[in-house]
């Protein structure tokens, strides 16, 4: 039994049983990737793969059980490997951030600043994409933390903490009719107009939705993306109005946008952090959170880390 074995199971889980893809993300050849599956259920006596001809098709029920052994075993020889590092007093490495336009954009400047002056030698890799790919990423190792809105809490694998709360905020040009309100701005207001916001299941788009379900008022929803910096641009435009989380509004006055407090028609948002449940963090690595998240303690990120589900 070695470790290329074990990797070889656990990425043909991952790739949807495709040799071909497994063998691409372990740098290796599929007749390869298929000796070591082979062999390993040779030597352990159990077919871990269903089959049709030489295609792998799906989990034995055996097969299902050992995975998961594979998988806190290769999460163990990870944590290893990181502490290793950690108690020969290393403290050079790489950081994996994934996380939102929105928050890499709008959030994470300062605090990543401030965590380069506290470690030099340390390099940041960010990434950006959707919550769910962003789980998805910290599950399987390739990033180290992900930061994220919606559904980080949803993931059995993943320790998520609440971060801060924060709210949408509407954004319109200069001399729009909805300026003029001499009141609160209501959701019948807004559905007077197109609007342009956040692609489902981004930056509490769900929450943007739920709010105008819930009143059973219709919304005209003409335009969407995931980049705050692209909505307010075309809501400049005069495409429609726009609907953007609030700490990107500070961005809208280069395009000659104005803000319309929004906070009391959509629920608040709360941001959360994500690890993998289980891993062992370099000390970097909690110092990184806690500056993102100073309500958090040490203590608890441990004890959550460890904590069986």
């Amino acid at each position: 039994m070695n470790f290329q074995q074990l990797r070889s199971i656990r990425e043909a889980a991952r790739c949807g049983f495709n040799l071909t893809e497994v063998a691409n993300v372990l740098f290796t050849s599929q007749p390869g990737v298929s000796r070591q599956i082979r062999e390993l259920e040779d030597e352990l006596g159990v077919e871990i793969f269903e089959r049709n001809g030489k295609r792998l098709i799906g989990l034995t029920e055996p097969g299902k059980g050992i995975l998961h052994i594979i998988e806190r075993l290769l999460l163990e020889a990870e944590n290893l490997r990181h502490a290793s590092q950690e108690y020969a007093g290393e403290q050079s490495g790489t950081l994996s951030i994934a996380t939102t336009h929105t928050q890499a954009r709008y959030v994470l400047p300062q605090v990543v600043q401030a965590f380069r002056s506290s470690f030099p030698q340390v390099r940041i890799a960010l990434q950006q994409s959707a919550p769910e790919h962003i789980a998805e990423w910290v599950i399987s190792g390739k990033a180290d933390v992900g930061i994220a809105t919606e559904g980080l809490s949803q993931f059995k694998d993943l320790v998520s903490f609440p971060c801060y709360t924060w709210s949408h905020a509407v954004v319109v040009p200069q001399g729009h009719s909805l300026l003029s309100l001499s009141r609160s701005l209501t959701l019948d207001d807004l559905a007077e107009h197109s609007l342009i916001t956040y692609d489902v299941g981004f930056t509490g788009r769900g929450h943007i939705d739920a709010a105008f379900r819930d009143a059973g008022i219709d919304k005209d929803i003409v335009l969407t993306a995931m980049d705050s910096d692209v909505i307010q641009q075309y809501a400049a435009l005069g495409l429609g109005v726009g609907i953007i989380a609030s700490m990107a509004v500070e961005q809208g006055k280069h395009h000659g946008l104005q803000a319309i407090e929004a906070s009391h028609l959509f629920a608040p948002n709360i941001t959360r952090l994500a690890v993998r449940r289980g891993a062992y963090l370099r000390a970097y690595t909690y110092d990184f959170i806690l500056q993102f998240a100073p309500s958090l303690k040490r203590g608890d990120i441990i004890a959550a880390l460890n904590e069986q589900v």
